[in-house]
């Protein structure tokens, strides 16, 4: 993002509004709005924008896709159609995985901790559209992985992770 560029109008009565043009991050603001609340909005906007922009550069690189791929072909014979992104939006789960859709969101926190870490919750997730829930074979499949106490333990340590899971 090069420029934050703040837009008043007094067609606009309540609403906030952000979105980019090329590489500007325009943020649109009702005219009467107060200070406080003004630097409140364009804060909230500013992380949304930055948020946005590493979604998106995450979203290029295809080595989650690729990732993903791998581990079904060794997990699942690559027997497994689905879809698979990075998302920001995932503050109290690394994944999610809605099995109608066979679509995986991965949560971008993860793009950061080790590979055996993200293996894992791809792992997990791809589990779900075999099983989903979180039965036995649910989990005999999960534990085929041979990292998956480990990176269990690690997203415990970390304080990202309950033990009873």
């Amino acid at each position: 993002m090069k420029n934050v560029v703040i837009k008043r109008s007094k067609n606009r009565k309540k609403t906030v509004e952000a979105r980019f043009v090329k590489d500007d991050l325009i943020i649109y603001l009702p005219d009467n709005i107060n200070k406080s609340d003004e630097e409140k909005w364009i804060n909230k906007m500013i992380k949304w924008g930055e948020n946005h922009k590493r979604k998106k550069e995450l979203d290029k690189n295809t080595q989650l896709f690729m990732r993903s791929q791998k581990l079904n072909k060794k997990y699942f014979n690559g027997e497994l159609d689905f879809s698979i992104k990075f998302v920001s939006n995932q503050k109290t789960r690394f994944g999610s995985c809605s099995i109608r859709k066979r679509s995986i969101r991965i949560s971008d926190r993860l793009a950061k901790m080790p590979q055996w870490v993200l293996d894992y919750v791809i792992i997990h997730e791809l589990a779900h559209i075999v099983y989903p829930n979180h039965s036995n074979k649910f989990w005999e499949k999960v534990n085929q992985y041979k990292y998956a106490e480990r990176a269990r333990g690690y997203l415990i340590a970390m304080g990202m992770l309950s033990e009873d899971r």
